[in-house]
């Protein structure tokens, strides 16, 4: 304190006589010559100092005067000679001082007036070097819509924008990541009114960052190329037969051009269009997540065979302030027309179209040329059909030039879709299936306010054409649509009326509140979601249907939908739908990706921050609870010291190389039944799977047996046959405890309590052998317990079920970083 002290009393004296001398203790000399030293001191202190009271006994008239004449010189310099930004108005009288003062010298008094002019004069020959700053537009100026659409369009440079982004900018936090700023989660607390939505009404998610790549030519050179990026071992292909018709969505897993099962990329949904009468090229659609989009879009061109070809729309568009400057010039006093979202997976002037001569293969980048909603929950098609109301025949022939063939086909999709309403749960659809439909502007049927669809209780005299669609689906045909037209989707976007015009036209109603007559008709894909379709708990939940839309119409359905009682979930509540469906999240839980280790990466780098901005005090001690991987599962070395010791005790080799995830169907169908004890598991059994599987990751799902709730990262141990012991004794036991690990001496630089690189050996660390980690973990309203999907080593699994009774087999240890306490849970395998 005497340092603040110090510096105080300094700022204070800084305009005083140069005569008096403080030291840096405090102690100053008396004022004058003969005057008795006196230390300045702050108030009074505690140990007897206080101000002195005592005469000095002589005083010398000469020095003193002198002295005293050298103050008040000092002080008159700086009372006529104020610094600071107040100027000369430092000298007025009290009773004269305001906040706001008037720059006229003549409302000065006279003694200061030539003061204040020659201030005045100083400021106006100020160097014209000096920038001047630009003055702030009012507020108003700032909000007219030309300005505003300019401030949005810099604001895009780095992250682009959906076209919902203002809608959730007002109510949900907003994180930036993948090259765009997409929302997280609500403002408010919405986890639980979520589940319910999905549960029992609907969830709206705006997917339209996810990344569109056309394949257009010959259908055998387009799954010749692809068959390379494939696998029929993990399921359907690019050439199931129900796929390849058009008339249901596939999903697939991607690799690497002939490197399978190493080189994986990860997961795409594809849609074929339906075949076109005289036409042999067929078209493609896959649809992949961001982070993935440069690896697949290079392992494309690398099958296909494609060279970049320049088009029309890979010309660098022109910036917003120039084209506005440029307008300026010209004397055009129009306001800048509206500029469409653009692509944030792509810098600017980036091709979007490539060919191959030899293939005859065209590969397009269509990245927010499509609008993707996803409505999730079994009402989810009552939504739909109280939103979307299907354009006449008149109106589809006009926008559209349909023939007679056309209008037929638009007719038979109108039937099928106002069928649905007779279907009590999204659920009930076959999975995938795909319908094709052309609506009015959902604008005009806007109800006055919000409610809430729910579902016709009536008995409907078609019942047998709704049983009909339940088990066969929509058919081919009517599953075409204008938007695989790139034409129509350009004249759609282009002819949508703004909100202004609407308004103007709703303000000319003779009849207020009269429904407008149609002014366009909009051309859109449903594509069905089968929700979990593996397992046998929970079958088909999360179900719901995907809405495909031309750009430019993302806010003009997007209110319609949310007036009809819908919750609006972002990027965290598709995590936890992902969970609670019991499938891996991309690219959360691809840890053998590139984008997944990338991600992990950057999710260890947050961790650590996050651990490091926490006092020491307050900091898990990772070392002591035996924790070696925190922030980031080491899974490369966790496959390897596996594979080591099972070779060591069994002399029979489990590969060797980097560690894969298993997806192999049939292999997977053989470890589930293992788990479900509903298959015998012998050593000569296990040594096969090991040989097949080699140093592989299975994905589990564990349910807790008592209480508990999984943390990220948690480990998965393998019990001991005294653990196994105990829960026979007492079903409901807590389960054992970890003893505490020795704090040894950590290198300098590092953090404490995180054990420093290089890892010591996992499975010998603990008390319990290592299997895992926990990737998703939390308590699950569902299941009414704690819930877990982890990664676990499939030779580990296997070593484990071979020691373990049949009455008990699949039994394991769960153990969350911050805690010592194991918790019993028991492993599925969902295929």
């Amino acid at each position: 304190m005497t340092g603040a002290k110090d510096r105080m009393r300094e700022k204070k004296m800084k305009n005083q006589p140069r005569n008096v001398v403080y030291t840096s203790s405090g102690r100053g000399t008396g004022r004058g010559q003969g005057s008795q030293a006196c230390g300045w001191v702050r108030g009074h202190q505690s140990g007897g100092h206080s101000y002195s009271q005592d005469l000095p006994k002589y005083i010398t008239a000469s020095s003193f005067a002198k002295a005293r004449a050298a103050e008040v010189n000092a002080m008159l310099k700086a009372v006529s000679k104020p610094a600071g930004s107040c100027h000369i108005f430092n000298a007025l009288p009290k009773h004269m001082r305001r906040r706001a003062m008037s720059h006229s010298s003549k409302r000065l008094p006279s003694r200061l007036r030539e003061g204040a002019q020659r201030l005045a004069e100083r400021s106006q020959r100020a160097p014209e070097k000096e920038k001047q700053l630009p003055r702030s537009r009012s507020r108003r100026a700032r909000r007219r819509h030309g300005n505003l659409l300019l401030e949005f369009n810099r604001r895009q440079r780095k992250n682009k924008w959906l076209e919902t982004h203002i809608w959730h900018a007002k109510r949900f936090h907003m994180q930036k990541t993948w090259s765009y700023c997409l929302a997280l989660k609500p403002t408010a607390k919405s986890f639980r009114a979520s589940y319910r939505a999905m549960s029992s009404h609907a969830l709206l998610q705006d997917l339209s960052y996810f990344c569109c790549l056309e394949l257009h030519g010959s259908e055998e050179q387009i799954l010749q190329a692809l068959a390379r990026l494939t696998s029929k071992q993990t399921g359907p292909t690019f050439a199931a037969a129900s796929c390849l018709s058009g008339a249901r969505q596939g999903s697939v897993h991607l690799y690497k051009a002939d490197q399978f099962p190493q080189g994986s990329l990860g997961p795409a949904d594809f849609l074929w269009r339906p075949r076109v009468p005289d036409a042999s090229d067929r078209q493609l659609w896959i649809w992949i997540h961001p982070a993935l989009k440069q690896d697949v879009l290079s392992e494309l061109q690398l099958v296909c065979r494609c060279v970049v070809s320049v088009s029309e729309e890979s010309r660098p568009a022109v910036e917003p302030s120039a084209e506005r400057k440029r307008k300026r010039d010209e004397g055009d006093d129009e306001p800048p027309s509206k500029r469409l979202l653009g692509d944030g997976t792509r810098p600017a002037g980036a091709p979007v179209r490539w060919q191959s001569p030899g293939t005859a293969i065209t590969i397009s980048d269509l990245t927010m040329e499509i609008v993707r909603y996803r409505l999730i929950g079994p009402l989810a098609h009552m939504v739909l059909t109280d939103t979307l109301h299907p354009a006449s025949e008149e109106t589809e022939a006009s926008n559209h030039s349909a023939d007679e063939a056309g209008v037929s086909v638009h007719q038979q999709q109108t039937d099928i879709f106002r069928l649905l309403r007779g279907v009590c749960s999204t659920a009930e659809l076959p999975a995938g299936c795909v319908l094709g439909l052309t609506v009015d502007d959902p604008r005009l049927t806007l109800p006055q306010k919000r409610g809430k669809s729910v579902p016709d209780l009536q008995q409907s005299a078609e019942d047998s054409r709704v049983r009909d669609l339940t088990l066969r689906g929509v058919a081919a045909h009517c599953s075409q649509s204008a938007l695989w037209d790139a034409s129509v989707r350009e004249r759609v976007t282009h002819s949508r009326l703004s909100e202004q015009e609407l308004n103007r036209m709703r303000s000319e109603l003779l009849v207020p509140g009269s429904r407008l007559a149609p002014q366009a008709a909009v051309p859109l894909l449903l594509v069905h979601q089968g929700g979990r379709v593996r397992g046998e708990e929970r079958l088909h939940w999360g179900s719901g249907w995907d809405l495909l839309l031309p750009k430019g119409w993302g806010m003009a359905f997007w209110v319609p939908l949310v007036y009809r009682g819908v919750r609006v979930g972002g990027l965290h509540m598709s995590v936890k739908h992902s969970q609670f469906m019991g499938q891996p999240h991309f690219p959360h839980d691809y840890p053998d990706c590139p984008a997944g280790q990338r991600f992990q990466s950057e999710q260890e780098a947050e961790l650590l921050e996050k651990f490091k901005r926490r006092p020491p005090s307050k900091r898990t001690n990772y070392i002591k609870h035996g924790c070696l991987a925190p922030f980031r599962c080491p899974w490369q070395q966790l496959t390897e010291e596996w594979g080591e010791l099972v070779t060591a005790e069994t002399a029979s080799g489990c590969g060797t190389g980097p560690f894969t995830v298993l997806r192999t169907l049939k292999l997977l169908r053989r470890l589930s039944a293992c788990c479900r004890r509903s298959s015998p598991l012998t050593p000569v059994v296990a040594v096969e799977l090991r040989r097949e599987c080699g140093r592989s990751l299975v994905w589990v799902r564990l349910r807790l047996l008592s209480k508990g709730q999984p943390a990220l990262h948690a480990m998965v141990c393998v019990p001991t046959t005294s653990d196994l012991q105990q829960l026979l004794r007492d079903a409901r036991s807590s389960g054992p405890q970890e003893p505490g690990h020795r704090e040894q001496l950590e290198p300098a630089g590092e953090v404490r309590g995180v054990c420093p690189a290089p890892l010591p050996r996992l499975l010998p660390h603990c008390s319990r052998l290592t299997l895992g980690w926990v990737m998703q973990g939390d308590f699950s309203l569902a299941a009414g317990c704690g819930e877990a999907l982890a990664f676990i080593s499939v030779s580990g699994l296997l070593h484990m079920m071979l020691q373990q009774p049949a009455e008990q087999r699949g039994l394991v240890l769960l153990r969350n970083p911050s805690s010592l306490q194991y918790r019993f849970a028991r492993i599925s395998i969902d295929v």
